[in-house]
């Protein structure tokens, strides 16, 4: 066999006191497609951010074309044809496609002027092999995120990469988005470059890997070519115990359980309009439809981040004003989709986000000081509730995986003890072991009487937590499918227009 373009022997990382990749050896030859697997905290992020420079391992040694190397700062990787496209977009919202692609080596002229002609042109070849649609003069702000995930994957062409790592590219895309990234990928590793392919989702990795290295705990527990692993085999490797049924067996509300929420006639100009329903104590309901339908636009609108009319109550008192400080005060909590800009604020510690909805009652005296203990006691309460792997919970979101980073959002919502608790795509970016954490926990809310509005795109996680799902299309409202008819045909069919819902 050919050398490995790049490996990783003996790897290891500490931060601190505490030890992340232990005695990590891992390969990658040209033409291949390696699927790197793991549940949120095993060290497949530190891994790639040390493949790519970011960081530099505590020992261990990093090989390119069997030539030892050392990446002190991300451009050395970069030098060396390593280049990581993030599970976060790493773009500047305000500059062109082009400015993107070039940014930091842009071309210039024998006088010292940039480029613009031989950029564009370059950008423009970059996007054909890609078969992207985009113009390289068009602002970031104005594309789709697949556009923009392509757009990450020019920058790397541009730097001929050889190696591309793909920290969890699909989060945000749909399945005919994902359908078209595959095309590329297979083309680019057609072309001789070596993949690493990050996912959760276990269909996905099956679908476009060579091989499988399984991560666990900080360490390499296995390595397989992919025909040798189902799914099944994979998640259990990942979380080492067996995941028979990921979904817990539903509480289901009292039949005389009163209606603790309404929703009457709710209308946003040009995002939805006319929504009505009613949840009683206890029940999850869940918000199903195609991407645009408006189902977040919705969530937004009860949370008061959107205009909108209408009537909403909670247990038959009408909510008095429209801002989100008004929701939260009224009993109703809210997981954004968007974790990173508006779920977190990820340069502070877990301690300082879970207080973040509630730090009006940690605070103490008539200065309104936070009271520091009882912040840090409820902090080490939530991280071990939601099982939020972290050396402390003063450690900074920054230094968490993505899923973690999703645990402290949740944390974040369930602190003011909400009566109602919108979650919107609750397990996006978080692995199948975290996944039966979070839906145990809600689950354990619904038993308290607490309404839970599940909106999620992925449809097994509609069918599995709930009993009842409005389907919404186009900005209205498709219809309702209840008990047995909650599954996969029927809400398409709504969704999709086939067949018109009462």
């Amino acid at each position: 066999m050919p050398e490995a373009i790049i490996r990783a022997e003996k790897i290891r990382k500490d931060f601190s006191t505490v030890t992340v990749l232990n005695d990590i050896s891992i390969e990658l030859h040209a033409g291949e497609v390696l699927g790197l697997i793991g549940e949120n905290g095993a060290g497949k992020s530190t891994l790639m951010k040390i493949f790519s420079g970011i960081y530099q391992p505590t020992a261990g040694s990093l090989f390119i074309d069997g030539q030892p190397v050392t990446f002190r700062y991300p451009s050395d990787a970069k030098a060396a044809g390593v280049s990581i496209v993030p599970q976060e977009f790493n773009l500047c919202p305000d500059l062109s496609v082009m400015e993107n692609v070039f940014l930091g080596e842009e071309i210039r002229t024998r006088g010292g002027f940039l480029d613009q002609a031989a950029m564009r042109a370059r950008t423009r070849e970059l996007l054909a092999e890609l078969s992207a649609s985009v113009d390289p003069d068009a602002r970031i702000t104005e594309l789709s995120a697949a556009q923009k995930q392509l757009v990450e994957i020019c920058k790397a062409l541009a730097h001929k990469a050889r190696v591309l790592i793909l920290d969890e590219p699909t989060t945000v895309l749909t399945r005919i988005e994902i359908d078209s990234l595959f095309r590329v990928l297979r083309e680019l590793r057609a072309r001789g470059l070596a993949l690493i392919y990050i996912s959760h989702k276990l269909w996905e990795i099956e679908e476009i890997c060579d091989r499988v290295v399984v991560l666990r705990d900080g360490e390499r527990v296995h390595s397989a070519p992919i025909a040798d692993l189902s799914p099944a085999e994979m998640a259990r490797r990942m979380v080492g115990r067996e995941l028979s049924d990921i979904f817990p067996r539903l509480v289901e509300p009292a039949a005389d359980a009163p209606v603790l929420f309404e929703v009457e006639g709710l209308s946003s100009p040009g995002a939805f309009e006319n929504i009505s329903f009613a949840v009683r104590a206890g029940e999850t309901l869940g918000l199903a439809g195609l991407v645009g339908a408006g189902r977040t636009e919705v969530a937004e609108a009860i949370m008061g981040l959107r205009r909108a009319s209408g009537r909403i109550a909670i247990q038959g008192r009408e909510l008095r004003g429209h801002k989100p400080k008004d929701a939260v005060a009224a009993g109703i909590g809210y997981l954004s989709e968007d974790r990173q800009g508006s779920g977190v604020m990820v340069p502070f510690s877990i301690e300082e986000n879970v207080t973040l909805v509630s730090l009006p009652g940690y605070t103490r005296g008539p200065l309104g000081l936070v009271d520091r203990r009882r912040e840090v006691a409820r902090a080490q309460q939530l991280k071990q509730l939601f099982a939020i792997k972290s050396a402390s919970t003063a450690q900074c979101l920054n230094e968490l995986s993505g899923g973690n980073q999703q645990k402290v959002s949740l944390a974040k919502c369930f602190d003011p003890e909400p009566r109602v608790l919108i979650v919107d795509e609750p397990t996006r970016g978080v692995d199948v072991g975290a996944k039966q954490d979070i839906y145990r926990l809600i689950n354990e809310l619904t038993a308290k009487g607490i309404v839970i509005i599940l909106i999620s795109s992925e449809l097994e996680e509609i069918i599995g937590m709930c009993r009842r799902v409005l389907v919404m299309r186009e900005g209205r409202a498709a219809g309702f499918v209840t008990g047995e008819a909650v599954n996969e045909q029927e809400i398409m069919y709504l969704a999709t227009g086939i067949r018109e819902g009462a």
